[in-house]
């Protein structure tokens, strides 16, 4: 494992494909002043403003700390890792923790448009009640596993989501699993089925007006699979396509090597987005209950010609 100052780098204890980073308070406290440079709106209106975040955080570590995070989330056999603050203290607010993400998304790709919020990250709240039109804000439904961007056309690489505050919280474990390591992949990967363009769609909440098609399951260029899916928005077009969905659904639910995890406020999760699938538990009931998220999703940076 690659040693950066002042950075704690270890296996995730559920999962050996996972990267835990903590950041020491020594870092934390000389990113104060470049963070405090730019407010939030220079942020939102001046996309250069995030790769001098971006470059601030990394001239830190001699720039060790993007060569790392690359590393892991292009690399099949992890692909995810986890970073965030060692300590939590009262410096470590939400306008900090909106620039922490932005810096970390800016040294792995560019950032999509977030049609959902019309920024380049969404902010969003789950609560006790909930009048929304997907399964994003429920508390108490279980968000099945599935990946991002699959009823957009921007190019979905990485997707990286921020836990910025919780309150009387129990339960809403994040869930994730590794596609080498789910049992029935390649029963679904190798189904004609998989390989059929499906029309994908999204609620309004959303705000993309168009609908798309491509197929579940695709190949990288070592032969090694991909998905992107999701449950609430496949249109089959017919039974055959409606059945694949309830057999992929059902073997991704009942995989006995998913990783449950419990996420503290101010972790940064950061996950390659075509081979890890994402998801999270239902929360107990609590009429007081709050939690604050935020999503980034992009592309990795590609080389100029």
């Amino acid at each position: 494992m690659q040693k950066i100052d002042d950075f704690e780098i270890s296996q995730h204890e559920k999962s050996k494909r996972i990267i835990n980073i903590k950041i020491d308070d020594k870092i934390l406290e000389k990113l104060i002043f470049p963070f405090n440079k730019f407010d939030i709106t220079a942020l939102e209106y001046k996309p250069f403003t995030r790769f001098t975040l971006a470059k601030s955080l990394d001239d830190l570590t001699d720039n060790k700390l993007s060569k790392l995070m690359n590393l892991i989330v292009r690399d099949r056999d992890t692909g995810c890792f986890i970073i965030g603050p060692k300590n939590i203290s009262s410096k470590i607010n939400d306008a900090f923790l909106v620039k922490l993400s932005t810096a970390i998304a800016y040294l792995i790709g560019n950032p999509n448009h977030d049609a959902m919020a019309g920024k380049y990250y969404a902010r969003f709240f789950v609560k006790h009640e909930d009048k929304s039109d997907s399964y994003l804000r429920k508390a108490y439904t279980n968000m099945d596993l599935h990946t991002d961007g699959t009823y957009v056309k921007e190019i979905t690489d990485w997707l990286l989501m921020t836990k910025i505050e919780e309150k009387n919280v129990e339960g809403g474990e994040t869930t994730m699993l590794h596609l080498d390591d789910w049992e029935h992949c390649d029963d679904l990967y190798n189904d004609p089925v998989g390989r059929q363009n499906f029309i994908w769609g999204s609620p309004k909440s959303k705000n993309i007006g168009y609908k798309i098609e491509h197929p579940i399951f695709s190949t990288d260029d070592k032969s090694k699979p991909h998905i992107s899916y999701i449950d609430q928005f496949p249109e089959p077009k017919n039974m055959q396509q409606g059945i694949f969905l309830q057999k992929l659904s059902d073997s991704l639910e009942e995989s006995k090597n998913k990783v449950i995890t419990k996420l503290s406020p101010g972790s940064i999760v950061v996950a390659n987005n075509y081979f890890w699938l994402h998801g999270r538990k239902p929360f107990k009931e609590n009429k007081d209950l709050s939690r604050e998220l935020l999503r980034i999703r992009g592309a990795f940076f590609r080389k100029s010609k």
